[in-house]
Formats: C-alpha cells, structure tokens, sequence
C-alpha cells in the first residue's frame, strides 16, 4: 500500500527497472481492513507491518519457496545488494556507503517521531491534545533542521544536492516519501503551514528535486488506492501497466 514506508520500496524498484530493466510483481496490502495480520502476510513478516518482500530465487522451480524480507531499510539494502549491479544506490567507496547508511538508518529512527507522533496527534488523532502536539511538532521541527543543515552543508558533511553530496541513494528514496511529502504539503492537511516549512529552504528543493523523477512518479502510483485515478495503480506487474492509467485530463 502506498504510505511512506511502503513507497520508499516502490521508488527503489521503479529506479531498478529505468536502469536495468528490472520488472517486479506488487500487490496491495489493505491495512485498514486488516490484511497485514492474516497469516499469509504474518508469514512474510512477523511484525504485520508494510512492506515486506519475497525473492522468488528459482522461477523454474514452482515448489521453491520464496526468500521474506522485510523492514524497509533492509529491503532497500537487499534490493541493491542484488539487482544494483553498478552499485548507483548503494555506493561501495567506503565514505558514501557509510554516509548512505547512517541517513538511511537517521530515517529509520527519526520517522516514527514524525508519522507516530507529530502525524498522529495533529492529524489523526480523535482528541486533540495540546502538550502531544507541542512535543512533537518541535520534534518534527528539529529533524527538518538537521535535514536542513545537512543539505545546506553548514554541519561540515559536504551539502547536498542528494543526501550523499551529488550522490542520489536509498538515503534519499527512505527519507523522501516522509519528509519530502511532508514539506510539499502532501502528508498531513495543513501541516506545512503549520510547522513554516519554508524555513528550510534547501530541504524543499531537495524535495521538489526528488519530486521530479519519473521512477519517484511511478513509485507513488503502485498499489496506491486513493486519491484521483490518474495517481493510481492497484497493481503492478509490468511496466506496461502504467499505460492503462488514465492521464489527468481524460
């Protein structure tokens, strides 16, 4: 299903398939009608949480079980360890691989502050509550700053335009869906507004970068199932499907 995390799977696959032709088969998971804890799923992961991932090591073998993967962090380590064979999103000179894992791993840490919390309590919660609000929009705050900072280059790391310097990564793709969204106002009504996003001026044109992908397009597209028509695709199972979207003005 097409929140955050599981787009954050979905751009990587996208990006695989503009360089190498890679095709993949996605399929939604209905998490408001409880799909993640029916056993199927649990089997892929244990944790009932999207996305997860099965590696069908051997097609000819129809007996042959699937290798799971699942956190979105490892799958986008495990989708470049296999398929990015130029190694474009997951550099092996020593200094970007760890700058891409430590932004990699900064988004897996600092996420739940921002969707768990801030999101929680300023967009979905039924009673609105003054000091949770507070808390974490502060919270939400710092980490656009340290974003900020480091894009800018003023905390001494190199800048941007991409999260490892002139470097586009799976650090860009896991920490996009959730804070590139958010500044261009399309994770939580309003919020934006809310939390002055134009204070981190790099960090929006880093995000309008992003934006600008045509995997990144696509990726949002797959197994997203809300919204306008033209920004869905149910399911994918060849690029070809994207050709049977309705554009925006039909």
């Amino acid at each position: 299903m097409a929140t955050p995390n599981g787009v954050k799977a979905t751009i990587l696959l996208e990006e695989l398939h503009d360089a190498y032709g890679l095709e993949y088969d996605a399929y939604p998971i209905k998490i408001g009608e409880g799909d993640q804890f029916t056993s199927g799923f649990v089997e892929a992961n244990p944790n009932s949480k999207i996305p997860a991932l099965l590696h069908y090591l051997d097609e000819k073998g129809p007996s042959s079980k699937p290798r799971s993967i699942f956190e979105s962090g490892a799958i986008l380590m495990y989708l470049c360890e296999h398929f990015d064979k130029d190694h474009r999103f997951l550099p092996t000179d020593a200094d970007k691989r760890a700058e891409t894992l430590s932004w990699l791993f900064w988004q897996m840490g600092s996420a739940p502050y921002l969707g768990g919390g801030f999101g929680h309590f300023y967009h979905y919660a039924p009673v609105k509550i003054e000091y949770a609000i507070d808390r974490f929009t502060m919270e939400t705050k710092r980490q656009l700053d340290v974003l900020e900072r480091h894009l800018s280059g003023k905390d001494g790391r190199g800048g941007g335009p991409y999260m490892v310097g002139d470097t586009y990564t799976i650090a860009d793709m896991a920490i996009w869906p959730w804070y590139g969204s958010l500044v261009l106002g399309r994770l939580y009504g309003g919020s934006d507004k809310f939390l002055q996003v134009e204070q981190y001026p790099h960090v929006l044109e880093w995000a309008h970068r992003i934006d600008a992908r045509e995997a990144v397009r696509r990726g949002q597209m797959v197994n997203k199932l809300w919204g306008e028509e033209s920004e869905q695709l149910p399911e994918r199972h060849s690029a070809k499907d994207f050709e049977a979207v309705p554009t925006a003005s039909s």
